[in-house]
C-alpha cells in the first residue's frame, strides 16, 4: 500500500507540475495577444481557444496534488467535535461517495472523449483536435479518483483499529 501511494503521490507531483505549466502558458498567451494587438494591431488568432485548453488541463491536472494536500476546501466545524474513529467514519463514508462520483466523472469523460475523437470535434478557430484535451482531463480525474482511494484506504485503517 505504502508503495502505491507513494506513485499516486509522485504521479499528482509531476500532473501539477504540467499544471503549473499551463497556467505560465496561458499568461504567455494573453501576454502576447495584449502585445501583438497593441504593437501589430492584429491579435493572436485563437487566443480564446488555447487559453481554454489550457484551463482545463490547469485545472483538472492540478486537481490531485490539491487533493493529496488537502488543499480544498473543507467545514469541519462538526467534524473536529468527534472522536478519532468518528472522524474517520465520516471520512470513509465521504471519500466513498467521492469515488462513486470522480470513478462516474473518469468514465463519462472517457466515453466523451470516444464520441469526440470519432466525429474530429475541433476547437474553433484554430482547429486542434479536442479529444486528446480530454482524454488527458480525464486522466487528471483519474489521478484525483487515486488520491480518494488511498485517503478511503487510510479512513478504514483508523476505523478498524
Amino acid at each position: 500500500m505504502k508503495q502505491y501511494a507513494e506513485r499516486v503521490e509522485v504521479l499528482s507531483r509531476v500532473l501539477d507540475r504540467i499544471s503549473a505549466f499551463c497556467i505560465a502558458a496561458m499568461t504567455i498567451v494573453v501576454v502576447a495577444n495584449i502585445l501583438m494587438r497593441s504593437i501589430l494591431g492584429k491579435p493572436l488568432m485563437g487566443t480564446m481557444d488555447y487559453v481554454n485548453i489550457l484551463m482545463a488541463l490547469a485545472i483538472s491536472l492540478g486537481l490531485a496534488h490539491c487533493a493529496l494536500k488537502n488543499g480544498h476546501i473543507a467545514v469541519e466545524y462538526f467534524v473536529e467535535k468527534l472522536t478519532d474513529k468518528s472522524r474517520a467514519l465520516v471520512a470513509v463514508f465521504i471519500n466513498l461517495a467521492a469515488i462513486i462520483f470522480w470513478g462516474a466523472a473518469v468514465w463519462f469523460m472517457m466515453g466523451y472523449a470516444h464520441s469526440m475523437m470519432l466525429s474530429n470535434h475541433l476547437a474553433g478557430t484554430v482547429s486542434i483536435p479536442l479529444y486528446p484535451v480530454v482524454y488527458l482531463t480525464a486522466f487528471g480525474l483519474l489521478a484525483l479518483l487515486l488520491v480518494i482511494v488511498i485517503k478511503f484506504i487510510d479512513a478504514v485503517r483508523v476505523v478498524l483499529k
